[in-house]
């Protein structure tokens, strides 16, 4: 496939960084690009999945909605990966925590990706519930956090393909038993994307809601107010 493709409209390479920031809501990438950068180029439109390239502290970085659930941020990572050249992204986004110890607004860092999609086997064959983020990707934030004095929490997360489950304490057992701390959608096949591509991945989450607390955030407190996250990953901008 050549580009532009299906889903991104960029017709020069060359408009991506090396290195993507993936908030699901392609607003988030609006909010970011508005916030944090200067000299702006919006290099996607399609279907409203906004994509920008522009310049974090005098260093060039990208970022670009992924949508919500692993098909869709399964298609626009592997685009970016293996037809724009991008070999770093960087999922930023919300997850629900399955344990007490998570506060709103905690910053987790994913060390591993845990899921009972069949995304990477139909995919590429792949056949465990288990895909580690890259653990360059995770020393170089690691590194950040301590200089920003940003906390993190790292551990494993559950990466769902059912957003409202009929059995609300099911968690628990994904909890109790495969040692997920908190939730999401997409990690999983972010991490497959880049296995196969060769590329590296990694996920920062901040906490939205506790299925364990019974708390929750607003959605325009999700869209503007996830900044430490949104920082750190502005460092990678090179």
């Amino acid at each position: 496939m050549s580009i532009p493709t299906p889903h991104i409209e960029c017709k020069d390479k060359n408009l991506i960084a090396k290195t993507v920031l993936m908030p699901g809501d392609p607003l988030r990438a609006k909010f970011i690009a508005d916030t944090y950068l200067t000299d702006v180029v919006k290099f996607n439109n399609v279907r409203n999945m906004f994509g920008y390239t522009g310049n974090y502290k005098g260093k060039r970085i990208s970022v670009m909605g992924s949508g919500m659930g692993m098909p869709s941020i399964g298609i626009y990572s592997y685009e970016l990966y293996n037809f724009y050249d991008v070999e770093n992204i960087i999922r930023i986004g919300s997850c629900g925590a399955y344990t007490a110890d998570l506060k709103l607004y905690d910053v987790i860092l994913v060390d591993e990706s845990w899921s009972e999609s069949s995304y990477a086997k139909v995919q590429n064959g792949y056949d465990e519930n288990i895909i580690e983020a890259s653990k360059e990707l995770n020393e170089q934030i690691v590194k950040f956090s301590k200089e920003l004095d940003i906390p993190i929490i790292r551990g494993r997360i559950r990466s769902s393909d059912v957003f409202y489950n009929s059995n609300f304490d099911s968690y628990k057992k994904y909890r109790d038993e495969h040692g997920c701390i908190a939730v999401e959608m997409e990690s999983f096949a972010l991490f497959a994307n880049a296995k196969v591509s060769g590329k590296k991945a990694t996920c920062l989450l901040t906490v939205s809601d506790s299925l364990e607390l019974k708390q929750e955030t607003t959605s325009e407190e999700r869209q503007n107010a996830f900044t430490k996250m949104m920082e750190l990953a502005l460092q990678f901008a090179e």
